[in-house]
Formats: structure tokens, C-alpha cells, sequence
């Protein structure tokens, strides 16, 4: 057996660049961009290799090693995961800045690989600066906080271990049902040592996500169902994007007149446009779509871990007899609340649905009837972006102008506050995805370093960024990042002077407003101070400015798609105004009522419960 003596920083980067997928015919690089932020942990050894690839695997430097491996995690979901980001940081601070863009790949099952540096295997240098010690289990790191949220975990503490690991952490990554976060944490000693490597291990392998098929048992017993409905009703989730199953979907669903509402993950599966669309569920949904919900005798869940904001607390199933069928890759998600599981992927399954369904479709009634009542969400989105005169603008009024003035191609992304819910319950998909709320772990400051990931994985077209000014201020940074590295972005900054999302479910729970809106924070008497948004992204290099009210806004995005790097656009929110539906989501509220406001909402909250579905 050949053999080649390479340190361990040189045999991982090696094997890394070696790793190829194949997607539609073309093979590529699985890893198709790096983040990198060194320090004393990981610059002597895995920098210079890193270094040393730069042709074959790009490293950007990020300015927030929490934002980098955000970025890392939008590439990978503009890419339907069939394509990896990289993260590689220093140690202990470094590395757990890290630890929250690792809860959000783990919430939205997305590949994410963590490289950090860690403490000496040898442990002669103890302590080492960044070092935190546990006197009861030296072995113990702060890489170990990564534990928490990760797929796949380990420690490099021998040259050989990655003949191992490496397999395992990229067929984590890649598996559709345990796709999630990976971390290695590589001792500052280890990274350095050399090994005789066997050289077939650093061969090109061209890597393809698996299809798990359906069993004829559990298609049989679907078919049977389906075939017994009145009211059968598909609920999309993020599972048809990855598995590529949006064709099959709309061709499954025109065959056999079942119509679609779609989850925060699955919106844009289809188009806006098709008659048995019947808009976006739950709790930050449409009234249509919780309505057939409501009425549905029969759900068919594909690819959602119907997650409570898609249930409304699992309120929205109205019908006593319901039954469900849940087609997910995951079998834990498949089999939740008595679903009928079918553990396979999305795309085989509509496939060999429809040939066994044959000629049978739903009653056009139903079909009817979803029409009906998504024209109706329509006109109420519509009602709430059309802008009169000069007011203060609204969140809807902002998605209504870039719904309108987007491009084919363009990407529209968000993650938190009152972002996702405004965007969800107002957007209208005019293309099959380009359409990213993260809202799995609902992390404030993702979006702008989420852009950023999400034009390197759309390099042709613009990324719209939807940005609060709570968010802004958590994680603005790769404004900078984008221009250094030109990757123009659009970020529109929506400022409604707080947290005001929060502070309406604070006044809604019957509370008093506190530390949310900036005029009810602890502060000295006098002028409330405000944060220029426009300057502070122009330090930054970027394009900015403020608008003073909607009537301005398409020519200043007009300006932004001109312009050649990124641009930032300003506009005051009026943090009352909130686009709403009907559906009950539970927040823990106190058992004793100490005022009147909070006993009422606790009267309206156990209303709502006696709709809540009871399963495990």
C-alpha cells in the first residue's frame, strides 16, 4: 500500500478538496467555500493549508466568527445542501462564538463543518491562554460546548483519527435524515504532527445525497387513505425543497386536484399563481391556509417536522377524525402525533404515489373552495402594501415593494423579530425558491450574514436582505465583509425603534411595555437616542441611505440594483402596525393572575386550548 507523510492540517485539507458531488449531471466541489478567522489556535498549521488551496477552495475572512459560520449556513441552504460551507476559528473564544450558528444548522438540519483549534493533547504547555480549566476532567474543553448542537462531534487527538472521522463527518453532512452541524476541535499540537497516510484515501470521491425509497406497504395503506378523503390537503415543508421534489409536487398535485399550504420552510415550493395554492400555515400564516387546515380530513406532511408555529401549537387541526401522513426522510418527524409514516424521501414518493393513485382526484369542490379563499388572503395582502400618502410605512408596505420590484433569480432573505412573520403572511412567490426565512432557531443577526453566504451561493444575481434594527445591532458586520470581498448585497434596514415584536406579545400576555422599545428602556431623561443607520453602514463601505417614506423607496432600490456593491436602505417602521391572523399559539402565561389585563389573557389563552390536538 503507497503511502504519503503528510501533518494532520495537510491530510485534512487534502481530503477535503478531494470530496466531489454530483448534482444534475455536473460534479463539483462538495466544499465550495471556506471561512476563516486565525488565531494562535489554527494559523501555523491549517491556515498555511488552507493557504495553499485557495484556488480549489476559497477562504473569505470574516469579521465575527459567529457571523462567518452563518454565512457558511446559508451557502449550504441556497444550495439545497447539496453543498458545503466551512467555518475554521481559533480556540476558546473563537471557537464558541461559533456555538450559535451550529444551534441554527442544527434546528434547520443543515451541513455546517466547524474546524477550531483546541488545547495541547500533550497537555505540557496547561494552562494556555484562551484555556478553560476543569480540575475534575482536564480532557474537557469550551470545544465541548458544541456537544449541545451538533450532529457529529469529535477531537483530532491522533494523526490516524482522521482516517475515520473524516468519512463520518461528511456522510453526517449529507445524510438527508441526519444532515446537521459538524465539529472537529484540533489540538494546536496535533495539527502539526505527520503521518503515513495511505494515498488512495486523498482520491478524488464524487459524493451523491441517497434517495431512501418508500416501502409498498406504507404507500398501500396511503393510497387506501387518500382514496377515502374528502378533504385531503398536502402541508409542504422544507423537505420538498432539498429533495428537489417541487416539479413532482406541482405535477402531483394538477393530476389529483390536492391542494398545498406551505410551512415557513416550505414556502415558494410553488408558485403563488397555481389554483390550489392555498397560501402559507400557522401561526404566522394566512387565514386561508388555516382555515383548510381546519377542515382537512386528510394531511399529507411533507418534509415539516411541523414544527408549533406551522401547528399553531397543534390548535389548527380542527377535524376530530383527522389522519394524518407524514412522508420524511427523518424518522423521528415522520411519526409525530400519530402521523402514518412513510420514512423516504419526498421526490420518490410523489412519484409512486401518483402511479398508484392513478385517475383518482379530489373533489373539485374542495379544490373550489381553496381558490376561494386564497383570493381573499390575496386581496388582503394586497390591502396591506398599498401605500397612502405619506405615513409612516408599514412592514407590509416594504415586502409589498420588494415582491414587486424583485428580479427573477434574486434571493429574499430574513430570520428574525417581526421579519418573519410580516414576510411569510405578505409574500407572494412569483419562482420556485430563492426564498429563505430562518426561522428554525430564529436567530437575530443571521440575516445580514446570511446575504452574504447566500450570493456567494448566487454569485449572478441580487440577495435582498430584510434586516430590524434590533438585529442590525446584534451582527451588522458583514456589511464589510461583503464589500471587502465584493459581495453586493441589498439590506434594507426596517427601524421601528426596538424590539417591538416582543413588545406586542408582551401588551398581547396583558404586561405592561418594558425594555423592548427603546422609549420604555432605562435611559437618562431627555432626547432618546438613535442609531444612524445609513452612516453607520456607509463606515462600513457601503452604499446607504434614508428614506423618508414609501412614496421613495422604489427609486432608491432602483439605485441599489444599479449600484456594484452592497447597498443599504433605511426606513423607519411604525412599530404598531402588524399584519395579523387567525390562529392560537401557546405562551407560558402565570397560573395566578395579579391584574386584570393578564387575567384576561389567560381567559383568551385556555379558549384557545380546548382546539389543541393531543398526540405525542
Amino acid at each position: 500500500m503507497k503511502t504519503i507523510r503528510l501533518t494532520v492540517a495537510e491530510a485534512l485539507v487534502k481530503y477535503l478538496v478531494a470530496q466531489k458531488i454530483e448534482i444534475d449531471g455536473q460534479v463539483e466541489p462538495l466544499f465550495g467555500c471556506s471561512f476563516a478567522i486565525f488565531g494562535h489556535g489554527n494559523v501555523t498549521c491549517l491556515g498555511q493549508q488552507l493557504k495553499n488551496v485557495e484556488d480549489q477552495l476559497p477562504t473569505w475572512r470574516g469579521q465575527n466568527e459567529q457571523s462567518m459560520a452563518m454565512a457558511a449556513v446559508a451557502y449550504a441552504k441556497a444550495n439545497n445542501r447539496q453543498r458545503i460551507g466551512i467555518a475554521a476559528t481559533s480556540i476558546g473564544p473563537g471557537a464558541t462564538n461559533m456555538v450559535t450558528a451550529a444551534g441554527i444548522a442544527h434546528t434547520n438540519r443543515l451541513p455546517l463543518l466547524m474546524m477550531a483549534g483546541d488545547t495541547y493533547a500533550s497537555r505540557l504547555p496547561d494552562p494556555v491562554l484562551q484555556q478553560t480549566e476543569h480540575f475534575h476532567s482536564p480532557s474537557i474543553t469550551a470545544n465541548d460546548a458544541f456537544k449541545a448542537v451538533t450532529r457529529y462531534w469529535d477531537r483530532v487527538v491522533h494523526p490516524a483519527q482522521l482516517l475515520q472521522t473524516l468519512p463520518l463527518a461528511i456522510d453526517t453532512m449529507l445524510d438527508p435524515a441526519d444532515c446537521g452541524p459538524v465539529f472537529l476541535g484540533l489540538p494546536q499540537d496535533v495539527q502539526g504532527m505527520a503521518y503515513d497516510y495511505p494515498e488512495r484515501f486523498f482520491a478524488d470521491k464524487v459524493h451523491r445525497i441517497r434517495r431512501p425509497q418508500p416501502e409498498a406497504c406504507d404507500l398501500e395503506r396511503a393510497v387506501t387513505l387518500l382514496r377515502t378523503a374528502k378533504r385531503p390537503l398536502i402541508i409542504s415543508g422544507g423537505g420538498v425543497h432539498y429533495s428537489k421534489a417541487t416539479d413532482e409536487l406541482a405535477s402531483f398535485i394538477e393530476a389529483h386536484n390536492v391542494p398545498v399550504i406551505e410551512t415557513i420552510a416550505g414556502r415558494a415550493t410553488l408558485l403563488q399563481e397555481n389554483p390550489l395554492n392555498g397560501g402559507p400555515v400557522g401561526a404566522t400564516g394566512s387565514d386561508s391556509a388555516n382555515y383548510l387546515a381546519a377542515q382537512a380530513d386528510v394531511v399529507i406532511a411533507i418534509g415539516t417536522r411541523l414544527q408549533d408555529f406551522t401547528t399553531g401549537s397543534w390548535s389548527i387541526f380542527r377535524n376530530p377524525d383527522l389522519k394524518i401522513i407524514s412522508i420524511n426522510v427523518g424518522r423521528t418527524d415522520a411519526i409525530k402525533h400519530l402521523a402514518m409514516p412513510i420514512v423516504a424521501d419526498a421526490k420518490s414518493t410523489l412519484e409512486k404515489l401518483h402511479v398508484l393513485l392513478s385517475d383518482w382526484r379530489a373533489d373539485q369542490e374542495w379544490a373550489d373552495l381553496v381558490q376561494s379563499k386564497a383570493a381573499q388572503w390575496q386581496q388582503l395582502c394586497q390591502s396591506r402594501a398599498d401605500v397612502e400618502g405619506e405615513e409612516m410605512a408599514s412592514y407590509a408596505q416594504v415586502i409589498g415593494a420588494v415582491n414587486r420590484l424583485a428580479e427573477s433569480g434574486d434571493t429574499v432573505l430574513t430570520a428574525a423579530g417581526g421579519l418573519p412573520a410580516e414576510l411569510n403572511m405578505n409574500w407572494q412567490s412569483k419562482q420556485v425558491g430563492k426564498f429563505d426565512i430562518e426561522f428554525g432557531f430564529s436567530c437575530m443577526g443571521y440575516e445580514i450574514a446570511g446575504g452574504w453566504g447566500a450570493k456567494i451561493a448566487n454569485p449572478d444575481n441580487d440577495v435582498v436582505v430584510l434586516v430590524g434594527d434590533g438585529s442590525y445591532m446584534i451582527l451588522n458586520s458583514d456589511i464589510y465583509s461583503s464589500v471587502l470581498a465584493g459581495h453586493k448585497m441589498i439590506v434594507i434596514v426596517c427601524d421601528n425603534a426596538g424590539f417591538a415584536v416582543i413588545n406586542k406579545l408582551q401588551n398581547n400576555t396583558g404586561n405592561d411595555s418594558f425594555n423592548n422599545l427603546l422609549e420604555d428602556c432605562r435611559r437618562p431623561d431627555g432626547e432618546l437616542a438613535r442609531v444612524d443607520f445609513a452612516k453607520h453602514a456607509e463606515a462600513q463601505g457601503a452604499i446607504s441611505e434614508k428614506i423618508s417614506n414609501m412614496t421613495e423607496f422604489d427609486a432608491a432600490f432602483a439605485r441599489a440594483k444599479a449600484a456594484d456593491k452592497t447597498s443599504v436602505i433605511v426606513v423607519d417602521i411604525d412599530p404598531t402596525k402588524w399584519s395579523s391572523c387567525d390562529c392560537w399559539w401557546e405562551v407560558g402565561l402565570p397560573e395566578i393572575a395579579r391584574t386584570e389585563s393578564v387575567a384576561q389573557a389567560i381567559a383568551n389563552f385556555s379558549e384557545g386550548r380546548t382546539h389543541q390536538r393531543r398526540g405525542v
